[in-house]
């Protein structure tokens, strides 16, 4: 079977085979389960210390219930010639990078700190080669008339303006105060920068009604949704399997936040669906 091709998805705008970009993801999909499970089986040995379990025990199984579905349903909405499955793919990928730099950064260096460079090596590879493959401005022309490319686009600006200042403004803080941040925190803010970027450059493309920015707007939005998500999860999941203290006002501004992201997906992926 030629992924992408003719045979399968031929409808779809890419211009070349996804078969290589198929497997790899296929293998980030396996390897995430695997570092995801091993951390809920062996979380004393993965995660000793009482701030790592709590920062990233809880996150293993967002990884499983979150992270890993969207990655594989957006690959199996391409296998059956779907454009949403294609626009959401790389958001689903950007869901691993981010993940994975956040272990990274976050936790002790070990043998299984080389899964996580695999992990964020090929997700990243991955989302490049996508949008390099996918024909932009045919996208273009099936989607600019129906998708919200305004509201998307300041959405996507002023979050990854946020939350660069934000992730920034901790690191000065930290350092002015001459204190060190907890490795888990460090991490998270790092992919927090990237993301963020990412955020702004695809929103600014969007706003400027760019090939690009449609192409990239609705993985990015969708990104910033699981993320929110994920987020809510984790404060829900960490009283229970860790013993953290359970902050009701935390869930509460997350999810508020998390509808600014979620209203404008929708309606993009909506209109992606109905094009």
């Amino acid at each position: 079977m030629r992924f992408g091709s003719s045979s399968h998805s031929g409808h779809l705008p890419v211009k070349h085979d996804l078969i290589v970009v198929y497997v790899l993801s296929l293998i980030g999909a396996i390897l995430m389960a695997v570092v995801s499970l091993g951390g809920l089986l062996y979380p004393s040995t993965l995660y000793p210390t009482d701030e790592l379990l709590q920062s990233f025990f809880a996150n293993d199984v967002v990884n499983l219930l979150i992270g890993l579905p969207i990655l594989l349903g957006s690959m199996w909405l391409v296998g059956h010639g779907k454009l949403v499955g294609l626009l959401l793919w790389p958001g689903a990928l950007l869901y691993v990078l981010y993940t994975y730099i956040a272990y990274v950064f976050g936790i002790p260096f070990s043998l299984l700190t080389f899964v996580y460079l695999v992990l964020v090596v090929v997700s990243t590879y991955c989302v490049f080669d996508l949008l390099k493959s996918i024909d932009k401005k045919s996208v273009q022309e099936r989607i600019s008339e129906g998708v919200p490319a305004r509201s998307a686009g300041g959405v996507l600006v002023v979050f990854g303006v946020l939350f660069i200042f934000r992730a920034f403004g901790m690191i000065v803080e930290a350092s002015s105060n001459q204190t060190m941040l907890p490795s888990s925190e460090f991490g998270v803010l790092i992919a927090d920068i990237i993301i963020s970027m990412l955020f702004i450059a695809g929103g600014g493309l969007l706003l400027r009604r760019r090939p690009l920015g449609y192409v990239s707007g609705l993985g990015l939005l969708f990104v910033g949704s699981m993320l929110f998500i994920g987020l809510i999860m984790v404060l829900l999941l960490q009283p229970v399997l860790t013993g953290a203290p359970f902050v009701l006002v935390d869930v509460i501004v997350v999810f508020i936040m998390g509808l600014i992201c979620f209203i404008p997906f929708g309606v993009f992926a909506r209109k992606v669906v109905a094009s």
